[in-house]
């Protein structure tokens, strides 16, 4: 399927869901089903990007990458769409940066069913409003992504995962550009990439054991708060903190107290200025989904 068959299944009347391999979560119920373009359109390693259909297994986008030393700074599971529409970095964003930073430029279907395009094919792209990063994280609620050009980055010759008692903040001041750091209020786990003797000897300066990562993070919510506010989450139930990050898996729902109203309200608006008639996904509520 190209571009403009995609804008005309999803057209400009009537209630829409965009599907893809449900593993985030499958399409709103009794609801008309769209599927986006799939296979990659093009790689340039030089450039260090690709162009692929957001309907693209990200496997087999991290398969082709990989071929070229290559990959992508988004979650491993489901389809490209799905990881930026969701828009949830996996636990390697202190070393890989947030999951919107990935996206380049995206072609998507508006709530008319027209063909927008947001972004441009190089890093410096954007002169006013950033329409790429309002779409990341936005669950198709203002726009079906159709095709997108991502930003590649090197692929690790070595990675290893490490585990300490210490306190974090002072692990990770040991440590030159930690790819991910842990911590569950006693636990320290430290994700290390680079050449294998690099390393060994950060290990090694910081005394960190070789481990495997933490079997399981808490699913209950996904909280987002200041880094600085993490130790006081000791006591409040089961968490697992990307430390320098801020993002908290916890076993609780993110407290509604939380949210800012005037988030919620700036969330509403832009929903109304997209998609007036909120035919886009329905009923899907952006901030609930944390």
């Amino acid at each position: 399927m190209d571009l403009n068959d995609f804008a005309e299944e999803v057209g400009s009347s009537g209630p829409v869901t965009i599907a893809g391999l449900a593993t985030r979560g499958g399409p709103v119920e009794d609801v008309r089903p769209v599927m986006a373009p799939v296979g990659i359109e093009w790689m340039q390693p030089d450039e260090m990007t690709v162009c692929c259909g957001a309907g693209t297994p990200v496997e087999e986008l991290d398969a082709a990458l990989a071929a070229h030393g290559q990959s992508v700074a988004i979650p491993p599971t489901g389809t490209v769409g799905g990881a930026l529409a969701v828009g949830q970095s996996g636990i390697r964003r202190l070393g890989y940066g947030p999951v919107r930073d990935t996206l380049l430029q995206a072609r998507y279907v508006n709530a008319r069913g027209e063909i927008v395009k947001a972004g441009g094919p190089t890093v410096k792209n954007v002169s006013g409003f950033d329409l790429c990063r309002l779409l990341v994280g936005s669950h198709g609620t203002l726009g079906f992504l159709g095709d997108v050009i991502l930003r590649t980055r090197p692929r690790a010759e070595h990675e290893q995962w490490f585990v300490t008692t210490d306190d974090p903040e002072s692990v990770m001041l040991q440590l030159y550009r930690p790819t991910s750091v842990l911590w569950d209020g006693t636990s320290t786990w430290v994700l290390l990439e680079g050449d294998h003797r690099d390393v060994d000897a950060q290990a090694d300066r910081a005394q960190l054991s070789r481990s495997d990562p933490p079997a399981e993070l808490p699913m209950g919510g996904r909280w987002s708060v200041a880094p600085s506010t993490i130790p006081s989450l000791v006591g409040s139930g089961r968490f697992v903190a990307e430390v320098g990050v801020g993002i908290v898996h916890h076993e609780h729902p993110r407290p509604v107290s939380a949210i800012d109203p005037s988030v919620v309200e700036l969330h509403r608006r832009l929903k109304h200025e997209f998609d007036p008639t909120e035919r886009l996904n329905p009923g899907v509520d952006v901030l609930s989904l944390g």
